[in-house]
């Protein structure tokens, strides 16, 4: 058993002063003050910090991206202390642009190790590719029939993109809603997109031909450029949800957007913030050829939180649900995850005042302790 005691609580809404008590990777109990605890029960004193839910982040290529600049270009696989020097608990892994060298069976396999090491860990079947690449031949099946698959994961309106027309767009939409509705799963297909004029307009057009729900549809990076911002803001007031990707320049950072979405009186609840971590980012010519590539990391999230809070002057309680709340509800994993109550799983960052990471437990396990990490992985020195 694990007490945090004394400590203020963002859950992520701001609670006060509490004791938590920790037992079997869940909160057990939460109280002002927890007295007669079992003398073998660990504590840690929270005086002077914050405590948080664990960031969630729904977008990480945790088997590595890239690859469009040739084999070299070809990023490598997320370890698992990258995750907990970002503050990352939860994991959504999934393919981007390379559903050909790299496939589905290795990410399943990759979000399987994460799990055993502690952290949380999901993914998405699928690539940028149409037909999409699947485990078990039918992306239906892996959604419903593997416990670790969420969803769908799809590019559109981009030169990498498969180019789907409407039509396909509403029978993969179907397909995923079904599969999602026999699980228990969101059922979603998360969108990739691209800078191509063509936008998020696939999106509107197979939601006018059809009655697929607008919530199936997932796009990200939506804050790539300004065209597709707006359209996402016009997205956003339809009903849909819509992710930012950190490290986009600074006005279209993501709390900057969020900045705007509260300015123009539209609803914040269905807005998130992923990383894009161990993807590649690159720059192309007009021609289409390569200028410049990189790679992205995972402390995307808590950077992003850091400037929100101290750079935009947001209050904690009000920045935290883009990368906690909001997305575990848009995974379907909330009030297990993306929160602080009893019964949650123990997924937990404590802060010093500046925001500089502390302490970070995942699942009830002690990863990081005084800003060092204690936990790595397998094969990590």
């Amino acid at each position: 058993m694990l007490m945090i005691r004394n400590v203020e609580v963002y859950a992520p809404e701001r609670a006060g002063h509490r004791d938590i008590l920790i037992c079997n990777e869940k909160i057990e109990w939460i109280e002002k003050r927890i007295e007669n605890i079992p003398a073998r029960c660990r504590v840690i004193e929270g005086e002077g910090l914050i405590l948080t839910p664990g960031l969630v982040d729904q977008h990480v290529h945790v088997t590595g991206g890239g690859g469009e600049g040739s084999f070299h270009t070809r990023t490598p696989e997320l370890m698992l202390s990258e995750l907990i020097e970002g503050g990352v608990t939860t994991v959504m892994g999934l393919l981007g642009t390379d559903g050909l060298t790299r496939s589905v069976e290795n990410l399943y396999a990759k979000v399987a190790s994460l799990n055993e090491e502690g952290a949380s860990a999901y993914m998405l079947t699928g690539a940028y590719g149409y037909p999409s690449p699947t485990i078990t031949g039918e992306d239906q099946k892996d959604i419903l029939f593997i416990r670790e698959v969420l969803g769908l994961k799809l590019a559109i309106s981009d030169h990498r993109a498969p180019n789907v027309n409407p039509d396909e767009l509403i029978q993969a939409a179907s397909r995923t809603r079904v599969a999602g509705m026999l699980s228990g799963k969101p059922g979603i297909i998360v969108l990739h997109m691209g800078d191509a004029p063509s936008g998020l307009q696939p999106v509107f057009e197979a939601l006018d031909k059809s009655a697929v729900p607008t919530g199936i549809f997932r796009p990200t990076h939506v804050n790539r450029n300004p065209a597709l911002l707006e359209e996402g803001y016009r997205f956003l007031e339809m009903g849909g949800s819509i992710d930012f990707t950190c490290g986009i320049s600074e006005e279209r950072r993501p709390g900057d957007c969020i900045l705007e979405v509260i300015k123009r009186h539209l609803p914040s609840d269905r807005i998130t913030i992923s990383s894009d971590g161990h993807g590649s980012w690159s720059r192309y010519a007009a021609d289409g050829s390569l200028l410049e590539i990189g790679v992205s990391g995972v402390d995307g999230l808590l950077r992003e939180l850091q400037y929100m809070v101290r750079e935009l002057n947001m209050p904690l309680e009000k920045a935290l649900p883009f990368m906690t709340c909001n997305v575990a509800r848009a995974l379907g994993l909330y009030p297990k995850k993306g929160c602080i109550r009893e019964g949650a799983d123990a997924d937990l960052l404590l802060l010093d005042s500046r925001m500089n990471l502390h302490t970070v437990i995942a699942r009830g396990g002690g990863m990081m302790e005084k800003g060092h990490l204690v936990k790595k992985g397998t094969y990590e020195k």
